[in-house]
């Protein structure tokens, strides 16, 4: 097994903590750069992730043997971090090893100071044992330190949904994320790619929630000719509802105003059969290319792409346009933790008002360009009830044009049935081990 592997954890961390990078971008740039073969691409990953993951109970692990040390540098912290996270998490690594190789890298990165004091601290860890986190009191912080989750964030989630709830909610958010894809109805079916896909290796099932979703058991997806082709696109299945929920008809023209990365509108176009049109609009051109390059792949013909703020559309289209408007607004993303396990930590507690602001601006600005009788559907990857349903309540105080659509539940699978309410539906992550999810359904009255 290459050191180089822990080095590259190393720089990746020391990167995300820095620059507040997206640790799942970040991972593919350094897995490039350092030209890792698929085994240790398995082990980076899983470092990676999970130093991130686990953060705080490791930080809370470390915290009593590093009493004695002045203010550590910063990438000395990530080392001892990174390398508890093996000792404690990652059964078939030995502890050995892994002390031997960090006191390797903190020789080669700073003095023998530092590698003595990384060695001492993991010396003293393996001999003395893990704190006992069960000793920490008030259960609000021991599930944070538990779940490696802000304080913050599980008090405000605690009054959203009450302490069990939230108990499941945390929990989730270390479990692996599932891998699934989108079938292109277009071109194929569920059981047809299923077979075809085990054909190139890639053993899959059809999903749990979605109608259009298979679940990827074994193998590479990217890789394979379905993929390349166009047959099937990686989304997760709470988002596979969006455009479900959204329902175009044949020959409608229909707006998707928060499009990148594109998963949404794609599967609009596939609903609409090669007729009508979408209008994917994003606010910066490299993710509109992300866009136009997932239309080339599922070859769409139907789509249009518009580098425009959707808070500015009015000034691009007329009122009463569209028979169909997505507001997949921005969002903190608290839904898709499991995914990309930073949010924790770089979301702040002042960010989900903002977010609220403006996800509010974007359905007022777009809200005219609806036609009489058409249905607009708000949705987010997030839990936080003052993104989602106090949104939704100011959207219908200040647009009284605008009801909740009750006919919503006609269009969502029969498992959401009993969460369905009003015209709105809140997925969490843990109901059926999707990204949590929110969507609402409006319609304008005639």
């Amino acid at each position: 097994m290459s050191n180089n592997v822990r080095e590259v954890a190393l720089d990746t961390l020391l990167h995300i903590e820095k620059n507040q990078a997206y640790s799942n971008l970040l991972l593919n740039q350094m897995i490039q750069k350092a030209g890792l073969g698929p085994k240790d691409v398995g082990l980076l990953t899983e470092i990676v992730y999970g130093t991130v993951q686990r953060k705080m109970t490791v930080d809370y692990f470390l915290k009593p043997f590093l009493k004695k040390q002045k203010k550590l540098e910063l990438w000395v912290m990530i080392l001892l971090r990174l390398s508890l996270y093996q000792m404690v998490y990652l059964d078939r690594i030995p502890e050995r090893a892994v002390i031997h190789e960090a006191v390797e890298i903190a020789k080669k990165r700073g003095h023998r100071g530092i590698s003595g004091m990384v060695n001492g601290v993991l010396r003293s860890i393996q001999r003395e044992g893990l704190p006992d986190i069960g000793e920490i009191k008030n259960p609000l912080e021991r599930l944070s330190i538990e779940t490696s989750l802000p304080l913050w964030l599980i008090q405000k989630w605690t009054e959203q949904y009450g302490i069990e709830e939230t108990t499941e909610i945390c929990k989730s958010t270390l479990e692996p994320p599932k891998v699934t894809a989108r079938v292109n109805c277009n071109k194929t079916t569920v059981p047809e790619v299923i077979s075809l896909l085990e054909q190139e290796n890639v053993e899959a099932q059809k999903g749990d929630l979605s109608i259009d979703a298979i679940s990827i058991c074994n193998g590479n997806l990217p890789k394979t000719r379905m993929f390349q082709e166009g047959y099937v696109t990686i989304q997760d299945e709470s988002s596979m509802l969006v455009a479900r929920a959204l329902g175009p008809k044949k020959g409608d023209k229909v707006l998707d105003s928060c499009a990148a990365p594109g998963g949404k509108t794609t599967h609009i176009a596939e609903l609409l059969g090669h007729e009508g049109k979408v209008i994917s609009v994003d606010l910066h051109p490299h993710k509109v290319k992300l866009i136009e390059d997932q239309v080339k792949r599922l070859g769409l013909s139907n789509v249009e792409t518009l580098v425009s703020d959707s808070r500015h559309l009015q000034d691009q289209f007329n009122n009463d346009e569209f028979d169909r408007i997505l507001v997949d607004a921005p969002c903190s993303g608290f839904g898709v933790i499991r995914r990309k396990p930073d949010i924790k930590y770089s979301k702040k507690h002042e960010d989900i008002g903002q977010l609220a602001t403006i996800q509010l601006s974007i359905l007022n600005s777009v809200a005219p360009l609806l036609k009489n009788g058409g249905t607009l559907i708000y949705s987010t990857c997030t839990i936080d009830q003052e993104e989602n349903a106090d949104v939704v309540e100011k959207f219908l105080t200040e647009n009284k044009e605008f009801i909740i659509d009750e006919t919503l539940i006609d269009r969502m699978p029969e498992q959401l049935e009993g969460y369905v309410k009003n015209g709105q539906v809140q997925i969490l992550p843990h109901y059926f081990g999707t990204d949590g999810f929110f969507i609402a359904s409006f319609r304008k009255q005639v």
